[in-house]
């Protein structure tokens, strides 16, 4: 099973400038880009992984995540840029300073990247940061140095990852095979960019002439009334009394969505894809109306699947009391969960932070932003 294991290299300020949307929304025009997330190759998930385990991951090193990939045997053999951006005055101005930008980022070598493989689609990579420019309305001309970072080594590596992934999926079967999409999980905390990233990966999918469907953990939440059904059972329990934590998920409409979107193979096949009203009942929320529902249409090649909580595995009783006794009927919730989401998904983006405070801010930001 593939996987990406995202470090966040937090050299700004906490400030997150991204409001939050639906990813079946429009992009809220005049944004701008939060700062980078970095992502490296690991194995996910394969232990207990709790929310605390992102608190100290391993940091990546300046010298690290710059080695192993020499540009400078590719300067000069690529041709001028005029066929992708307008002949003016820019901060990149040739073929040549952007390919040496781009080969200098930190996931070249951990995504299995070179120099030559670069060279040899560099019009690919071109073409997804001027469609990103676009999406994001940047002027792709004057890119300041952060939007180059957010749009060349980060958004377009990781795109041209999952693409491969798509096609290395795909290969798997045999001509004339129905082909499942390929379910591509997205794990992060809240407030970290992970549904900025699928919107982005979503949209270079569908430019690229491949249907995307794309899905949140929030779209899964409890309808309002099972909300207020399960904050009954569990009297005194603030861990349940409102969405969030395992248990206020419905699971088996889960495994109902994951299941039918799998078979969505042919041309013509159409289905709506859940969401989840965050603003209904005062911010307590509700499932939205099924007719705002999107509608997506088969055959879907590959399904973005993002949450906070994806991958999470519980841990043993005795060391999640010491922690909270609240704690252990969620822990115990958990166990139903790698069932209802984590089986579907076959290629992993999991993003660490490293000072879990930021997402404390991050989510007051999304709280205040609500309608």
């Amino acid at each position: 099973m593939a996987t990406l294991n995202a470090i966040s290299q937090r050299s700004y300020s906490l400030h997150n400038p991204f409001s939050p949307f639906s990813s079946s929304s429009s992009y809220p025009s005049h944004l701008s880009l939060p700062p980078p997330l970095l992502l490296i190759p690991s194995h996910y998930p394969n232990s207990s992984f709790s929310s605390s385990s992102c608190s100290k991951p391993a940091f990546l090193s300046s010298t690290d995540s710059h080695s192993g990939t020499s540009s400078s045997k590719w300067r000069g053999k690529l041709a001028p840029l005029h066929s992708v951006f307008p002949t003016s005055p820019a901060m990149i101005s040739s073929v040549d300073d952007l390919f040496e930008f781009i080969c200098n980022g930190p996931l070249v070598t951990r995504l299995g990247f070179t120099a030559e493989s670069i060279a040899e689609s560099i019009d690919r990579w071109l073409q997804c940061g001027v469609h990103l420019c676009q999406l994001f309305q940047l002027n792709k001309l004057r890119l300041s140095v952060p939007e180059k970072v957010r749009i060349y080594h980060y958004y377009v590596p990781v795109f041209v990852w999952c693409e491969d992934e798509v096609l290395r999926h795909r290969s798997t079967f045999e001509d004339g095979d129905e082909v499942p999409p390929l379910v591509i999980g997205v794990s992060a905390p809240q407030g970290s960019g992970k549904t900025t990233l699928v919107f982005a990966l979503d949209y270079l999918f569908r430019r690229s002439g491949r249907n995307a469907a794309t899905l949140s953990i929030d779209d899964f939440y409890l309808t309002a009334e099972e909300q207020a059904k399960l904050r009954s059972r569990n009297p005194g329990n603030a861990l349940l009394e409102l969405r969030g934590n395992a248990g206020s998920h419905d699971l088996q409409f889960s495994i109902e969505t994951l299941t039918s979107l799998s078979k969505m193979t042919k041309r013509g096949m159409k289905m709506k894809l859940p969401r989840y009203d965050k603003s209904a009942f005062g911010g307590k929320g509700d499932r939205a109306d099924p007719s705002t529902w999107p509608e997506v249409e088969g055959p879907i090649e590959v399904v973005l699947f993002e949450g906070w909580m994806l991958g999470f595995k519980p841990l043993p009783n005795d060391v999640v009391k010491a922690v909270d006794p609240q704690l252990e009927v969620v822990n115990k919730n958990l166990e139903a969960y790698y069932d209802a989401w984590d089986k579907f998904i076959e290629a992993w983006i999991v993003i660490k932070i490293k000072d879990p405070n930021c997402v404390f801010q991050w989510r007051l930001q999304v709280i205040v932003s609500l309608p």
